[in-house]
């Protein structure tokens, strides 16, 4: 319960600062990329997390071992600082750090060493994603950072990861979990291929273009569904059931109609709405408090959802280790910084 307490100490602290300082409420990340100096970075090691002493045995007898909960997470350079952090939430919250396995996705081949030397004891394997294999799919975006190819790599993880993986959470990198994610782990997804939070109070037609939806061609899509907005950023997978169906492929498909007619503008979420909108496992909200980066242009601070929190996201434009090194943060990423391992050489 002690994290609980301080993470609640935060809350409080965060939202006094949005009432006081209305100055905060805008922020343009252009501003703090400068800030982010990728030449010369280096990573403090972790502490080793015991939680709990009635856990699993820490020989492992490799990734196919059936205990384990299988963890999905990004690496590259723009991003590490977060994917770091993302990482070291996830193992001081569970009860049993030990049951993890990371399955880092990267298209830079030179990262291991680093995760290596961050989390000594970590259990994970790294799979080089090359950019070709989505090159020509890619459209472009309403920012370009969500046109780089590794946004793409998580349509492929039914291929990329051994087949004797069944099951795994993919999240983003931008995130940091305040929870034991092996609760999320066992959701149930009856008989879906996802799951995710569902947002059906969102306007969903304004994921797609009006030539879509006046083209019956492609809105036909959505027949006899009910399709609701939901996050690409936190998702558990039934990776058996998307291998067999093919679901890969009807991604890719949707994007090679999107090169030619141009029926939506954002990256890589809304092929995954057309393939299983209306067909995903709801997933309680306390595991995607997201929108924390603000908008996909300004970056504007955001407020916490109301209810119970699991999992932050800072999906959007705004990310809080930029904002944290500009010396201009929105309060809420006094929530992030704990999990921050990041430093620079001398």
């Amino acid at each position: 319960m002690l994290w609980l307490m301080r993470f609640s100490g935060f809350c409080s602290a965060a939202m006094l600062l949005i009432l006081l300082s209305p100055s905060l409420q805008s922020f343009h990340p252009a501003e703090a990329i400068r800030s982010n100096h990728l030449d010369r970075f280096s990573y403090r090691q972790a502490s080793t997390f015991r939680n709990a002493e009635q856990c699993g045995s820490n020989n492992r007898t490799g990734v196919c071992d059936p205990s384990l909960v299988h963890v999905a997470i990004t690496l590259d350079l723009e991003y590490l600082r977060g994917s770091i952090a993302a990482v070291h939430s996830i193992l001081q919250h569970s009860q049993c750090p030990d049951n993890i396995f990371f399955h880092f996705l990267l298209t830079q081949r030179n990262l291991e060493s680093l995760v290596r030397s961050t989390f000594p004891e970590l259990k994970f394997k790294v799979y080089y994603f090359h950019p070709e294999i989505v090159k020509n799919l890619i459209s472009t975006s309403v920012r370009q950072a969500l046109e780089q190819p590794l946004n793409y790599a998580r349509n492929y993880l039914p291929d990329l990861l051994e087949s004797c993986v069944h099951r795994v959470i993919y999240l983003d990198s931008d995130l940091v979990v305040v929870d034991d994610i092996e609760k999320l782990w066992t959701t149930s997804l009856g008989g879906s291929t996802i799951g995710a939070p569902e947002y059906c109070h969102a306007n969903f037609t304004k994921y797609f273009t009006a030539g879509f939806w006046s083209d019956r061609r492609f809105s036909a899509a959505f027949a006899g569904r009910k399709p609701c907005y939901f996050n690409t950023g936190v998702m558990v997978i039934d990776l058996v059931k998307w291998r067999r169906v093919g679901y890969t492929r009807r991604i890719e498909r949707w994007m090679e109609i999107q090169k030619s007619h141009r029926i939506y503008e954002l990256g890589s979420l809304p092929p995954f709405l057309l393939v299983f909108a209306g067909h995903v496992a709801p997933i309680e909200h306390r595991w995607n408090q997201h929108g924390l980066g603000g908008d996909n242009v300004r970056g504007s601070c955001r407020d916490l959802h109301a209810g119970p929190v699991s999992l932050l996201h800072w999906s959007g434009s705004g990310k809080p280790w930029l904002r944290l090194d500009s010396k201009r943060p929105c309060p809420l990423d006094a929530l992030w910084a704990p999990y921050d391992l990041y430093g620079h050489t001398q």
